[in-house]
């Protein structure tokens, strides 16, 4: 859900059908994603956002963003990307200390005040995979978690299977009683601090699931070629002349 509302408002672009030969599939899922989320899950969200006080979402926020920080640093090392691994591996260090579990984001405050640079990175396994010449696949629109290919599919079962520290290295916890409500918890977080690109989504595009998934697509391009190291995937994609450009 956090990749299908993240890159939503950063482009927008017509990709090449070659890039989504699963179009008649994935609508389907689309479908049944947009169905489920304004029959549950976002009014879940605005329940949340409205009867939880700012200052209890933004702790539930940081928290889960420290936790992410593990996954971030654990792939920008397997880039051998030195330099944002210890940046988020320093901030790891200070918000789980100094700032109590990660509930109060130091790092962040420390970075915009200081010469130091230890902002949030943006790093995961699907990254990696291309890092390393591995081609996106085929476009698929997965089950409540939204845009994805078959590398970033895979890309997500290794974060969370082998590196996120609540479903990896706490694999002891209780299913039921502790990682799955946890698991919610963050899903619905990260919803509600998406909210707000709900309206502007609707008037976006004609086509809804076209602007998603060349978004999505796009988003992702830039992200494995951001510092230039990586290979071609495939062939540039033509854009129209009215592309937005992606902020990284």
């Amino acid at each position: 859900m956090l990749l299908f509302l993240s890159g939503v408002l950063s482009a927008c672009a017509t990709v090449d059908n070659r890039r989504d030969p699963l179009e008649s599939m994935n609508r389907v899922v689309f479908s049944f994603n947009e169905k489920l989320d304004e029959v549950v899950v976002e009014p879940v969200a605005r329940g949340y956002q409205r009867f939880i006080p700012p200052p209890v979402r933004m702790v539930v926020g940081n928290f889960f963003s420290n936790l992410d920080d593990v996954v971030i640093a654990a792939n920008s090392l397997l880039q051998l990307k030195f330099v944002d691994a210890m940046a988020s591996t320093t901030r790891i260090l200070i918000n789980t200390t100094f700032g109590m579990l990660g509930v109060i984001d130091l790092a962040s405050n420390i970075s915009q005040v200081s010469d130091i640079d230890i902002s949030k990175r943006n790093e995961d396994f699907g990254q990696t995979l291309g890092f390393y010449g591995v081609g996106s696949g085929p476009y698929l629109v997965l089950p409540l978690l939204g845009p994805s290919s078959v590398r970033d599919a895979i890309g997500i079962g290794v974060d969370s299977t082998f590196i996120h520290p609540a479903r990896a290295i706490y694999t002891n916890l209780d299913l039921l009683t502790v990682r799955l409500p946890v698991t919610t918890v963050e899903f619905i977080d990260k919803r509600e601090q998406l909210l707000h690109l709900d309206k502007t989504l609707e008037e976006a595009s004609l086509d809804k699931y076209e602007f998603v998934r060349d978004a999505y697509l796009q988003r992702r391009d830039s992200l494995i070629k951001d510092d230039g190291s990586a290979p071609a995937e495939e062939e540039p994609v033509n854009f129209e002349e009215d592309e937005i450009m992606i902020d990284d």
